[in-house]
């Protein structure tokens, strides 16, 4: 699949889409970014928008590493304190 029939190169890199060309076409395109990893950027008026850019994540990725444990968040602390001051 490819973009649009109006592909600009930008940067050598992205290509670029009319802003309603991407409405009419959003998931298709989606599907492709995922599929080729290519980055392309939406314009309206020919002026650059937003950049559509695939996920650093992996399909099926873990996000094991990704949290720290604080313990029990919701447990009383040890700390006398005056709610009114």
């Amino acid at each position: 699949m490819v973009i649009c029939d109006t592909v600009m190169t930008m940067k050598a890199k992205a290509a670029s889409i009319p802003a309603g060309e991407f409405k009419a076409k959003c998931l298709a395109l989606l599907d492709e970014v995922e599929a080729t990893r290519r980055t392309f950027v939406v314009t309206k008026r020919g002026r650059p928008v937003a950049r559509v850019v695939p996920t650093s994540t992996t399909k099926g990725g873990s996000l094991r590493g990704s949290m720290i444990h604080e313990g029990d968040l919701v447990a009383p602390v040890d700390v006398e304190w005056d709610a009114t001051s």
